[in-house]
């Protein structure tokens, strides 16, 4: 398998016990990953996207990490997604929309 050239890390508050709670997870991060799922197979983009745990970032919930560029995104909607997606495809600048 060829390594992607995104990798998205979306924080579902995932707890040790395996239950989803916390702040990102009340502010729907999992249809945010379902979302990001279905634009990234939209665009053909070669990226996959992995849920965490929490990422201590409550403030900033929903909280995205994009490796290997090294940016973090707060406060991500499906709009956000939808900019960062552009972005990618357009090649435009990520930074400006990360924290």
């Amino acid at each position: 398998m060829d390594m992607p050239d995104y990798h998205f890390f979306v924080c579902a508050s995932f707890r040790v016990s395996g239950e989803a709670q916390g702040v990102c997870n009340k502010k729907g991060a999992v249809g945010l990953i379902q979302h990001l799922e279905s634009e990234i197979s939209d665009r053909d983009l070669n990226a996959v996207v992995s849920s965490t745990g929490c990422l201590k970032m409550c403030t900033k919930g929903p909280v995205m990490m994009l490796y290997p560029q090294g940016l973090t995104f707060g406060e991500v909607t499906e709009d956000k997604i939808d900019e960062i997606m552009d972005a990618i495809e357009e090649g435009g600048d990520l930074a400006a929309l990360a924290l």
